[in-house]
């Protein structure tokens, strides 16, 4: 029998993650478990703000995490799933209907696809330069009136469809491509890193009450919002943790490694007063979450996220920074929970991006490229349909 592995390739702007594993299925019960059989780690060079600006680089950081991952599964790594993310990752949506075809008024999904196709022809004009890599059917409404699920087999005149689409840049995502496909891996599908994230970072009941995932990188902060079991948002903002690196050697007129340091509470004494360092902390994480307020309120959903803000990332470990955010955001919050065996390769959540796409994978045919989004929408966004 064939073994069931996936590889997941995460390229941050510090780190380049890849997470393989393997689905293991016990004859006798049926059940199926997952286990980790190898993880690369290495430095990223060549990026800014998640762009690659020297595909070498990339690609030589890319080939470390590589052969790690390689020795440690003892298997070739061959094809995996990439993430993609940075500031490119955006955010479009768009109504699409269709009118029943069939003379009994019988929801088929041939009218399902006519109501995606004309959302996604309305929504085409802001795809110039960009790469469309998820469509997401929000809600749906039959003759008017929202459907609780799925609408097909149900009966009616008018179909109408809201869909978010998730893009990237098209030329940041060929380059992303290009760096991995020069270590000799195939890649077999892309998810944009916020939603690989979630993949493993929420509960289902977070996702049907409400809730943000935040994740504080280096550079940038990503966030995909949830309603109904349903992302209803991803954005990506340039600000992260190394602009509180970057306050506080200005703050104290030191070096950035030495600023470093002291953010993560491995200097101290009468140089550094903590009433100072908290505060530059402190305001600089209040600029992220009032970013993140200010992107809430343009959803209209605020207010109404009974689940929370979810913290992860490198930088959810700094300061108090789940008392910000609840103070900040009006809103319940703390900090991302990994749940996996003590015995595992991966120790934190900042694994939860490469970890989660190798999980999709296994959803899904890892042997060859999917050739259209007909087949990601039936393995993984499955579960996003209202």
């Amino acid at each position: 029998m064939k073994r069931r592995i996936a590889t997941g390739i995460d390229i941050g702007t510090y780190q380049v993650k890849i997470v393989v594993i393997e689905e293991l299925s016990d004859k006798r019960s049926g059940a199926r478990q997952v286990r980790i059989l190898g993880t690369g780690l290495a430095e990223s060079k060549g990026l800014r703000h998640g762009y690659i600006v020297n595909t070498e680089e990339v690609s030589a950081s890319i080939r470390e995490a590589k052969r790690q991952a390689e020795a440690a599964a003892r298997v070739p790594l061959k094809a995996g799933f990439l993430a993609v993310g940075g500031i490119s990752l955006d955010e479009a949506r768009a109504t699409g209907f269709a009118i029943i075809s069939r003379a009994d008024q019988e929801i088929t999904t041939l009218d399902l696809e006519k109501a995606a196709k004309a959302a996604r022809e309305a929504a085409a004009p802001g795809f110039l330069n960009r790469h469309v890599l998820h469509s997401i059917p929000v809600e749906y409404r039959v003759d008017g009136t929202k459907v609780l699920g799925d609408p097909i087999g149900m009966k009616g005149v008018r179909l109408e469809a809201d869909y978010l689409f998730i893009t990237c840049l098209a030329q940041h995502e060929e380059a992303l491509a290009k760096a991995v496909e020069d270590t000799d891996i195939e890649i077999i599908d892309q998810m944009a890193s916020p939603l690989a994230g979630s993949y493993v970072l929420l509960e289902g009941d977070q996702k049907m009450k409400g809730c943000v995932l935040a994740n504080i990188g280096a550079e940038t902060v990503s966030i995909v919002v949830y309603d109904e079991g349903i992302p209803i948002s991803v954005k990506v903002f340039p600000i992260g943790s190394s602009h509180i690196t970057d306050d506080i050697a200005l703050g104290f007129r030191i070096s950035l490694e030495e600023a470093e340091r002291v953010k993560l509470g491995r200097l101290s004494g009468q140089m550094y007063s903590r009433k100072k360092v908290d505060d530059l902390i402190a305001s600089r994480l209040n600029m992220m979450f009032a970013l993140i307020d200010k992107h809430l309120k343009s959803l209209g959903r605020r207010g109404p996220l009974p689940a929370g803000i979810i913290i992860s990332g490198g930088g959810a470990g700094v300061g108090s920074i789940s008392d910000i955010a609840k103070g900040s955001l009006k809103l319940p919050a703390r900090l991302a929970e990994f749940r996996l065996s003590s015995d595992t390769k991966i120790r934190d959540a900042t694994w939860a991006v490469a970890y989660g796409l190798a999980l999709w994978g296994l959803t899904g045919d890892t042997t060859a490229p999917k050739k259209s989004m007909r087949a990601f929408f039936g393995k993984f966004f499955q579960q996003f349909l209202p």
